[in-house]
């Protein structure tokens, strides 16, 4: 079951764009049943603004011999925290609890463990998307 709760916070990029895809039917589904005026734009396209908001890109990439993620680019959730993400990534790599493991943003600071992810991409976040290096050993900083 902790399993779940792990992938609803961390998703991989591309399952975000189908769950926005599937809210915009059900929306449309909602709109039929019951007249509403006509918005700016279609249903469709107002949910994948909303996800945007909740939700960040971020670009893991790993240093060094740490392993490497097939899947580098995730949605995660702007309240989720550094740790909550350390956490995240120990268990898709299938490390140890005992072993360490480092973030890294922009290649020379470690942020603190209570951190949330939101605020470094307002603050350090590029292109869109926030990208943290991922490593086993202290790289920088």
């Amino acid at each position: 079951m902790a399993e779940d709760g792990e992938q609803a916070a961390v998703s991989p990029q591309g399952e975000a764009g189908e769950e926005a895809a599937e809210s915009g039917v059900a929306a449309a589904a909602a709109g039929a049943a019951e007249p509403v005026p006509p918005a700016a734009g279609s249903p469709g396209t107002e949910e994948p603004a909303g996800d945007a908001k909740k939700k960040i890109d971020v670009l893991l990439k790993a240093v060094g011999d740490t392993p490497i993620m097939r899947t580098k680019k995730w949605a995660v959730e702007r309240t989720r925290t550094i740790q909550g993400l350390v956490d995240f990534i120990k268990k898709f790599l299938k490390l140890m609890a005992s072993e360490q493991l480092f973030i890294y943003v922009n290649q020379s600071f470690a942020p603190s463990p209570d951190q949330e992810v939101g605020t470094l991409y307002e603050c350090f976040g590029s292109d869109g998307k926030l990208v943290l290096h991922y490593c086993k050993t202290q790289a920088w900083g």
